[in-house]
């Protein structure tokens, strides 16, 4: 039996449960496993995944993130703000400015602190985009972008935009969000023969240009509350594709982000709250 301290936090109802790698020690082969059985709803303690914290040879701290199937993704952004949020408030660093790396690569955290020096909000440097199908990866021609490109799913015609914020986003712009079946063509694009690694699947409805509606199937995980890594995509999509200007307000399920494209240094900026939900100890 595994008995494993966790902490359970989330960024816009983005769940996770988070594992101290600096006090607990866990078996690389028991991972994928020990995934699924906590985020398990019913006999679990319910979250979209587990992340773990821990030491870094390339930054100052290191995340891994697996998805609720037990599968490994590449990176969160909500997970990033959770984990910067985390190692200040429990004294792992006193930094209000850190770099923390992920299968995705190392990005920035900036720490917002309010009047009792708690973390409010943070800005993650989520640097920049992966504009061609190589790096979702996307079959077709690696150096190519996936921009409003039109793909057949069950003899329904959806045109999708390919983002990688170190993860893979197929991001299609409707009418009204209110009318897509998300998990029924979520499922099926995650799925699809032309992305040999999954994809996860954002719909958007634009409200003007500073502001989008956004739902996501995230990849391995299902319908969530809310995708950092999805709102930045949904961003950088809106913006090649001429619908979006360079900073825009995201509402998710969950709550609000601000997504900024920088037009300086192309990078893109995340920022949005972070939330302590509860302490514990697993048992299974």
């Amino acid at each position: 039996m595994t008995s494993v301290k966790f902490t359970k936090m989330h960024g816009l109802g983005n769940s996770y449960i988070y594992v101290n790698l600096f006090e607990e020690t866990l078996r690389e082969e028991e991972l994928s496993e020990l995934a699924r059985k906590v985020s398990n709803p019913n006999t679990g303690i319910g979250s979209d995944g587990m992340i773990l914290i821990g030491p870094s040879d390339k930054a100052n701290f290191r995340m891994r993130v697996f998805n609720s199937d037990g599968s490994e993704a590449k990176n969160c952004g909500n997970g990033l703000r959770m984990v910067a949020k985390y190692v200040y408030e429990r004294g792992l660093t006193d930094k209000q400015r850190m770099t923390i790396e992920t299968l995705g690569g190392v990005v920035e955290a900036r720490l917002h602190l309010n009047d009792n020096h708690k973390v409010k909000l943070v800005t993650v440097d989520m640097g920049l985009p992966g504009l061609q199908k190589k790096d979702l990866p996307m079959a077709g021609d690696a150096e190519s972008r996936t921009i409003l490109e039109e793909i057949d799913v069950n003899g329904q015609t959806f045109a999708i935009t390919g983002i990688s914020m170190g993860n893979p986003h197929a991001v299609i712009f409707v009418d009204d969000v209110e009318q897509v079946n998300v998990a029924d063509i979520g499922r099926k694009i995650e799925h699809h023969k032309l992305f040999p690694e999954r994809v996860n699947v954002e719909f958007i409805e634009p409200v003007n240009r500073n502001e989008i509606v956004f739902r996501v199937w995230e990849r391995g995980s299902g319908i969530t509350q809310a995708c950092g890594t999805g709102a930045c995509a949904a961003v950088v999509a809106g913006i090649v594709t001429e619908q979006l200007d360079r900073s825009v307000l995201v509402h998710l399920l969950g709550g609000d982000l601000q997504i900024e494209w920088n037009q300086e240094n192309g990078h893109v900026y995340m920022t949005g709250p972070a939330e302590f939900i509860c302490d514990g100890e697993y048992h299974g």
